[in-house]
């Protein structure tokens, strides 16, 4: 496995799809699968497929296709899903008690060791067996406990003072729901995600189909 530097964000953005298909792929008993089986699946086209793990080392041959475990081992790697991450949620609201409570987090390595939040009517409490601490406590855990990641899901105001605890804390990756993009130091990475984002996405995919369906529509 080989690392080109210059690897495109839409690249990057593809490979968790590749590694859930393969996933699927797998569990159906399919060993082998060639690029244009895959694209069929994934709505992608094939060369795309090979231009994308190429940029990560050969890992098919030609007129054989992929071997589906080894690809799937690989891409692994390469998302460094073979780790295990220790991870705390600053914000225990809905969106942090729901990340919380999802336990396909801890399957794939990340797993949550501790919530925290700034409300008195929830410090004490726990999600899913995981304590939430008061937020003014979280400076001196971080001096205690190593983290690797850190989720934010509280009021943008709030985030970027967070941000500079968990920096000085020394976490290393950030993700960030809320709703501000967060700039950090070159060896802390962030994950910024907007949900109403992905909404407005959705609202004008369905705006669009309105528009066209109506420019189609044969005249009276």
């Amino acid at each position: 496995m080989s690392f080109n530097k210059n690897i495109s964000l839409a690249v990057i953005k593809r490979l968790p799809r590749y590694y859930r298909y393969l996933g699927d792929i797998l569990d159906d008993g399919i060993t082998r699968i060639s690029s244009k089986e895959i694209s069929q699946r994934m709505d992608i086209t094939a060369s795309q497929i090979r231009q994308d793990l190429n940029n990560f080392g050969c890992f098919g041959q030609q007129g054989y296709g992929y071997n589906t475990e080894l690809l799937y081992g690989e891409i692994k790697k390469i998302l460094g899903l073979e780790k295990q991450y220790s991870m705390i949620i600053v914000g225990a609201g809905n969106i942090g008690q729901a990340l919380a409570n999802y336990i396909n987090f801890q399957k794939r390595g990340f797993n949550f060791i501790a919530l925290f939040d700034a409300n008195p009517k929830l410090i004490g409490l726990t999600v899913r067996g995981i304590e939430i601490y008061d937020v003014d406590k979280l400076a001196k855990y971080l001096s205690n406990i190593p983290v690797d990641i850190a989720v934010l899901a509280i009021p943008k105001n709030a985030a970027h003072d967070v941000a500079q605890i968990l920096i000085d804390g020394g976490v290393k990756g950030i993700w960030n729901f809320s709703n501000i993009d967060i700039k950090t130091p070159d060896d802390v990475k962030v994950e910024n995600v907007h949900l109403t984002d992905s909404l407005m996405t959705l609202s004008y995919k369905l705006n669009e189909q309105e528009i066209l369906s109506r420019l189609n529509r044969p005249a009276h």
